[in-house]
Parts: C-alpha cells; structure tokens; sequence
C-alpha cells in the first residue's frame, strides 16, 4: 500500500503538528502495551515520557503558562495516543479533561487553583478526582459517598474508600469526594499528599488493564480549608460557569483512537497476506473489501460526530451548557461503532486475531470496557428520548 495518509480532521498546521507529537508517543506506547496488559501493571515509564513531552500542560490555560489547547485540538491528541495504548490515553485523559473542564469553568478557589497550575507547567503534577465508591455505584447516579469529611481545627479529616481509582499508582494531587458528618451537604477535596493514603492494588479487570484503578483508602486524611473546592446539596448546582462537561469526551476519542489501531493492523495484514490458496493478498478478496469499507464507513461517521461536537463547543461557548445530549450521543455512538471496527477488524484477520501474540485480542478486551464509562448508555438514550418529546411539545 503506497501513499501518504491524509487526516481529514487535521484542518491546520499547528493540528498537524500535534498529531504528529501524539504519533510519535503512541509509537513508544504501543511497543510496551502487550506487556503491562499481560501483567496489569501500570506503566510508569509511559507517563515519564508524558511528563518530558509537557502533556500535563496542554490544556492548562495560557494565562498560567500552559499550552491552552482547545477541545477540538486536544481530542486529536487523545485519539492518537490511544491508538498507541488505549489505558495510557484514558488514564492521562482524566487529567487533560479535568484541566480543561477546571479552565473553562472556573469552580477552584484562588489562590489554590493558580498555585496548582504552576505545579502543573512547571513540574507535571497530573490530577484525577476519585468518586466512584461501592456502596454507591457510580457517582452519576447521585448516590451520597459513604467516604466521609469531619470538621477539625484548620479543616477536615477524610476517612473512607473509593473505587476505580485511575491514576492512583502515580498520583500526588486528587480530589475526593465526601459526605460532611451530619449534615446533607457533600464536598470536593484537594489532596495535596499522600500521607494517610493506602493504595489497595484492586483492578484486575478484563480489558484496560493498566489505568491503575485501584481502591485508595483515606485514614484520617486532613484537607486544609483552603483546599476545599467546593460544598454543595445533591441536585443543587455547583458553583462557576457551566461548561457541559465537554471535557468528558476525551472519552469517545480514547476508544475511537482503540479502533483505528485494529483497523490498522487490519488493513496491513489484508495488504500482505496471502495464502496458499490465492495469489493475491487477501484484500483483493470481496468479503474482505466490504468489511474494510464498512471499517471506513463506521470509523468516520463516529469522529465525524465527535469532532463537530467539539468544534461547536469551542466556538459557542455561550451554548455549551445545552450540548449535553449532544456529548452523550457522541459517546453512545463511538463506543458502539468502535466495537464494530474492532470486531471486523478481527474477522479480516480471522482465527489468528484470537493470539495473544497479536495486538488484536486487547484492543477487542480495551474497547469493550468504553461501555461502562460515562455517560451510560440508558441515561443517554433516556436524555435523548425526553429531549424529542419536549421539541414535540415545544
């Protein structure tokens, strides 16, 4: 196969040569990604590499010395990462996301969130916030966190265990969520250190493998006042601008970014595989041609959703607190038509892609796991279905 691959999503040179950066991480990624799956480690090495590329810096703002990307931009990032190592691109992706979410919607006390973003620029520090707790299922679904938050001289003392902790192996800064002792209210807490922190080496899971999201258990964690970020009632709204929580599709980008990878390795076995029985290379052959045009078909309907979306949301700011539905169709979409570049992907191949000894069999476990990430998928349909029938009524 012959040419030079143009990337229709690229629309200018400063794209391109982000993509280009992505490219050349996601090449070292996916040289250690058969290896940390295999033992569920996490991989340190990749996110030293992150760290000496300025990847936390991204999406901090200009104003405190970060690289301001876009959504839009960074989302070409993301996607390319992932094709190199789906766990790395979702782990670094919480902390991208949340940085941009935490520029645009302006929720952090100062000077706490200016102190944080020059840790950020000068020195990597990487961010996620862990609220997802057993006794509550996922905290999309408003249930209290049994992880609680007790009033002391200075501030508080955390005490409590969260799941599903992403990044927990590595992390220095995070913030938890916790219920305040006796009264109705819940907090969001920075965590500026690990003493009093135990990581329970817990995720042992079927695909992402290395995202290191282990249970982080809190004894007796004291967060001063000035690193609570916010106190609020369930269902009230929080403080600062409302931003939609755009950030969150770095998401869909991730397991689009799984997709293409198989649809790589796809296209270049069918380009040089050729058995006995033929004498061309099977993608002469056409069942193996229509499963590569749906591959295309599928592969640009999903990042051509996904990038109008995040064009919208740079560009119209003011209309981003209604574009919701349209971030969860984005995501509904993706991980749906995601699985299905995966699963042709491993019918080109055909029995062999089953092989641990090829990369196709985690990037069938890794985009599986895209389900069960925010938004669910009964939420977005069930969003969806009320938002047609309050346009029929309107």
């Amino acid at each position: 196969m012959t040419g030079k691959r143009i990337d229709q999503f690229i629309r200018n040179e400063r794209e391109a040569e982000l993509a280009a950066w992505a490219d050349r991480l996601a090449v070292r990624f996916a040289e250690r990604a058969a290896k940390h799956d295999a033992e569920g480690t996490f991989p340190f090495e990749n996110f030293a590499d992150l760290k000496e590329a300025g990847y936390a810096k991204l999406t901090v703002s200009r104003d405190y010395g970060g690289d301001g990307l876009s959504l839009y931009e960074w989302l070409l990032v993301q996607e390319r990462i992932a094709r190199g190592d789906g766990s790395t691109a979702l782990s670094a992706g919480w902390h991208g996301g949340m940085m941009l979410h935490f520029r645009e919607a302006d929720g952090w006390p100062e000077p706490t969130f200016s102190e944080f973003c020059q840790d950020v620029v000068a020195h990597g520090n990487m961010i996620n916030k862990f609220a997802s707790e057993r006794g509550t299922g996922s905290p999309t679904r408003g249930g209290r966190p049994e992880t609680t938050a007790v009033r002391t001289d200075g501030g508080w003392l955390l005490n409590g265990r969260k799941t599903y902790s992403t990044l927990s192996p590595m992390l220095i800064d995070f913030i938890v969520s916790a219920g305040l002792d006796g009264q109705p209210e819940i907090g969001d807490f920075l965590i500026r250190s690990r003493e009093g922190i135990e990581v329970e080496e817990t995720w042992n899971t079927l695909g992402m493998r290395a995202t290191g999201s282990h249970d982080v258990v809190l004894h007796d964690v004291f967060v001063p006042d000035r690193q609570v970020l916010n106190i609020y009632k369930p269902g009230t709204p929080k403080t600062g601008r409302d931003d939609g929580d755009g950030w969150l599709l770095h998401i869909p980008a991730c397991y689009l970014g799984i997709a293409y990878a198989a649809r790589d390795f796809a296209l270049q076995y069918a380009a040089n595989y050729t058995p006995n029985s033929l004498n061309e290379p099977i993608a002469t052959l056409p069942h193996i041609r229509q499963w590569i045009g749906q591959i295309e078909s599928e592969l640009r309907l999903a990042r051509t959703l996904l990038y109008d979306v995040a064009d919208r949301w740079d560009r119209q700011p003011e209309e981003r607190k209604h574009m919701r539905p349209d971030f969860g169709l984005v995501k509904y979409n993706a991980v749906h038509l995601a699985n299905q570049v995966v699963d042709k992907s491993m019918k080109i191949v055909g029995g062999a892609a089953l092989s641990k000894n090829l990369p196709l069999e985690r990037l069938y476990r890794d985009v599986r796991a895209g389900l069960h990430n925010p938004p669910m998928e009964d939420a977005v349909i069930q969003t969806m279905a009320r938002t047609a029938l309050e346009e029929l009524d309107a």
